[in-house]
């Protein structure tokens, strides 16, 4: 994302999932914002990626879809994976010009929605 403001959330989110871990009250409310800037931004997959993540820790109270990384490696970090894959999913956000990026928040689309 170019918008600063975003790229400040973005790092404040991260922070605070290092601290706290899936606190949902401050997270959702945090998430819903970022997508405010994408929706500003007219970056289409950003948007719905962002809803479909906070209406998936909305219902679950934790994000279970595990890190795109380590997805063949299902064993390995169980007890970090839903923060460890949340902080994955909120740095590719970062660097939309990464077509890698783009790939992995598609991959990210398509399980919350499978899921």
């Amino acid at each position: 994302m170019e918008n600063k403001a975003a790229i400040k959330l973005i790092d404040k989110i991260l922070v605070n999932l290092d601290k706290t871990g899936i606190n949902t009250d401050t997270l959702i409310d945090d998430i819903k914002q970022l997508r405010s800037y994408a929706l500003e931004e007219q970056i289409p997959l950003v948007v719905k990626v962002l809803r479909l993540t906070y209406e998936h820790i909305e219902e679950n109270n934790s994000f279970l879809i595990p890190i795109l990384a380590d997805a063949e490696d299902v064993e390995e970090e169980i007890d970090n994976e839903p923060v460890e894959s949340l902080k994955y999913l909120l740095s590719l956000l970062k660097n939309l010009k990464n077509k890698i990026n783009i790939a992995d928040l598609k991959e990210y689309r398509d399980l919350l929605t499978n899921f």
